[in-house]
């Protein structure tokens, strides 16, 4: 894609590249010209997709990287721009949840949750702007937040304070970061059909969830499509702190 949502000149490192939302992004980014780095735990997924993509014609390596333990995140930069040249775009997409209502919910349940959505994405943050500053060329993070940042469900409590905390730094990062030309905004999806959550929507309680949407139906990978070539590109060099809320209207109700 030319013009205003080009991407070719980008090298995008995308945390949790392994399955969902962060595959999706890396195979969209790529298709469009993006050089992306694939980071996530489970480096045999990671070495797959590298493959496909690379035999598709784009570029892609594959890092190990563990954002709960953030003395994994600054060697698997160095390794990413070893193979792929400097960082200009950090998606911040790795997460997970823990499905238990507040009064079941552990230390350990808190801990893994923020550990991952708030503290490691936080830090993978700051590490990837200290670096972008230094080059003095600017840069673009992307947080993927969610829309149970904005409102909230029963049972996923530490989830939603995780992604309206992540939405939060995304403001207060974009403040402190903007002096150095490094903009900082928010996708935050509804419910999409994943690879992870595929089997739910056939269930009783999927379809029951699904006819809350506004739209009637759960969002498809390709949906965010469109937003993530919005914020990772410079049609949106004019955006910084911003929230994109792609659900099917989810948040309304």
């Amino acid at each position: 894609m030319s013009g205003i949502f080009d991407v070719r000149k980008e090298t995008v490192l995308i945390t949790g590249a392994s399955q969902g939302l962060g595959k999706q992004f890396a195979r969209v980014l790529a298709s469009h010209g993006a050089a992306v780095v694939l980071a996530a735990r489970q480096i045999g997924k990671l070495q797959q997709l590298e493959g496909e993509i690379i035999a598709a014609g784009g570029r892609a390596a594959a890092v190990a990287m563990d954002v709960s333990d953030l003395a994994s995140i600054p060697p698997a930069i160095d390794a990413a721009e070893a193979k792929l040249g400097a960082i200009t775009v950090l998606i911040n997409n790795a997460g997970i949840a823990a499905e238990k209502l507040a009064v079941e919910h552990s230390a350990a349940d808190w801990d893994a949750v923020l550990g991952v959505n708030l503290k490691g994405g936080y830090f993978a943050a700051t590490e990837m702007a200290r670096r972008m500053a230094q080059r003095g060329q600017g840069g673009n993070i992307i947080n993927i937040a969610s829309v149970l940042g904005l409102g909230v469900m029963k049972g996923l409590s530490s989830y939603a304070i995780s992604k309206a905390a992540m939405i939060q730094a995304t403001k207060a990062l974009a403040l402190e970061f903007a002096t150095h030309n490094i903009r900082v905004n928010a996708l935050a999806p509804g419910y999409i059909d994943t690879e992870i959550n595929h089997d739910l929507w056939a269930t009783p309680a999927g379809e029951k969830l699904a006819k809350r949407i506004p739209q009637r139906r759960v969002g498809r990978e390709d949906d965010l499509d469109g937003a993530i070539l919005l914020l990772a590109s410079n049609a949106s060099r004019y955006m910084t702190g911003s929230v994109i809320t792609v659900d099917g209207g989810f948040v309304l109700t």
